[in-house]
């Protein structure tokens, strides 16, 4: 299939052509993209590697893309041309789910099927693991708490756990549903709100207080039913004024949060033929890329119009925008579907599914 991409509505509005856009698939490629523009514009076969694209994300000086594929994590150059990756950390014995660099871009934490969470020296060479933790149960989402000594993960057995980096412990776990799969969690930029989506379509939320005798670390404040069908991404705006969530039932929902935390739908974004499995905002809030049966990333520095970026398994990534919900730009060109979104200034994880594409969005911003 070649690598084309569609203007539905061919609006006329100007960007920054130096925003690029880097998918991955189960087809084992890893396609960079103008984003504006939809040029293909280099691409990462891997042929005859084995291992499909699990996850992407792009650290935060934008210089490298991490590549979850299969047990391993690749690392590539952003501004090089070479299909070689330059460091490979390999520790895991089953899929890499999730990953994330911290804000220095000095380490990067990864989640797998095996049940463990790991950290990685990215400044020393070779497998260097520093850390392992032993969740329990499979890993489905990571993210790192703003003041980078937490991590938060959820897992299939329904548990979201926060780990602490100076204890090295399990300090708190929260089971909002039993034992129902906890899909995917996402953290506010200030650390302040925690949403957590699980397979039957519910969103939890919880007030995040700073650790206190008196006063509880999570405090649940409201629950809501997202989609009828399984959830699988859940995603905060960098502003925390929305909430994107992505689902089986082919669509991505916007809602918008109140200071009391209450959760209103604005709109459903209509488009995808298939499940709808990752989303990221853009750094203003103004842009989100998501994706069906694809994987996505997305960085970006600012936008001038509120939009959104989707990929699913129709094999493909929409660009949206937010104001009017009409999609902006889609993008075709991988042979097998699912699309992971993630960017520069957010952490942003999302599940591995079969047959996927991976995305993430570089501004060329120092």
């Amino acid at each position: 299939m070649p690598a084309t991409v569609s203007n539905p509505k061919n609006q006329q509005t100007r960007h920054d052509m130096s925003v690029i856009l880097v998918t991955g698939s189960y087809d084992h490629e890893i396609r960079f993209w103008e984003a504006w523009s939809g040029i293909c514009s280099r691409t990462i076969p891997r042929p005859g590697e084995p291992g499909q694209i699990n996850r992407l994300t792009i650290s935060p000086d934008k210089r490298f893309l991490a590549a979850a594929i299969h047990k391993k994590i690749h690392i590539y150059d952003i501004a090089s041309s070479s299909s070689d990756a330059l460091v490979t950390f390999d520790g895991h014995s089953n899929n890499v789910t999730s990953i994330a660099f911290n804000h220095e871009g000095k380490w990067l934490v990864s989640g797998s099927e095996d049940g463990t969470i790991k950290i990685w020296d990215l400044r020393l060479p070779g497998n260097s693991v520093q850390r392992t933790y032993d969740n329990g149960a499979p890993v489905n989402d990571i993210c790192i708490h703003p003041n980078q000594g937490e991590i938060i993960s959820c897992d299939q057995a329904g548990s979201i756990k926060q780990w602490d980096l100076t204890d090295n412990t399990c300090s708190h776990e929260l089971t909002p549903a039993g034992d129902v799969p906890i899909r995917s969690i996402s953290l506010a930029s200030d650390g302040s709100c925690l949403v957590a989506g699980n397979n039957k379509g519910n969103c939890f939320v919880w007030r995040v207080y700073d650790e206190s005798p008196t006063v509880p670390r999570f405090q649940a404040v409201t629950k809501f039913n997202a989609h009828a069908k399984y959830l699988t991404r859940c995603l905060l705006s960098p502003d925390a004024r929305y909430l994107a969530t992505c689902s089986a039932d082919t669509t991505v929902k916007i809602w918008s949060i109140s200071p009391n935390y209450e959760f209103k739908q604005e709109k459903v974004l209509l488009g995808h033929q298939r499940w709808v499995w990752d989303c990221a905002f853009s750094a203003d809030s103004a842009y989100l890329v998501t994706g069906t049966v694809d994987t996505i990333a997305f960085g970006q520095r600012i936008f001038t119009k509120q939009t959104i970026n989707t990929a699913s398994s129709d094999h493909t990534a929409r660009l949206w925008e937010m104001a009017s919900g009409e999609t902006v730009r889609q993008y075709n060109g991988h042979h097998k579907g699912k699309v992971f979104v993630r960017g520069f200034f957010l952490i942003a994880l999302v599940q591995p599914i079969p047959a996927a594409v991976c995305c993430a969005l570089h501004d060329g911003a120092s």
